[in-house]
């Protein structure tokens, strides 16, 4: 069965995108994929499994953007690996991240 955690777009100690932004496609797209990235080298890879997703979800304004882990319920090593990065988000981006969002 599969399974999934809803993370948050960026580290929780930082701002992200706001939905209605002029840029905020752009911008969300790039915290996105910087954030998976960073969630990559702090946990590891993800065991077979898991994987980390960007989901568009609806909203009255708009269409926004965050990351879930998502997983399989019956595999012990993969559910482990989703609640283990879900209860220890980072709190900031790390220095990767940061040159990953002010690249041109």
């Amino acid at each position: 069965m599969r399974d999934s955690l809803n993370l948050s777009p960026t580290p929780i100690g930082e701002d992200c995108a706001q939905l209605g932004d002029a840029d905020y496609n752009i911008r969300s797209r790039k915290e996105c994929t910087a954030f998976i990235n960073q969630l990559k080298r702090v946990f590891g890879e993800p065991p077979t499994g898991a994987h980390f997703k960007v989901t568009s979800n609806p909203h009255d304004f708009g269409t926004y953007r965050d990351v879930d882990i998502q997983f399989d319920d019956e595999n012990e090593e993969a559910t482990e690996y989703a609640y283990l990065v879900e209860a220890n988000l980072p709190e900031y981006w790390d220095e990767e991240a940061n040159r990953e969002l002010n690249a041109e």
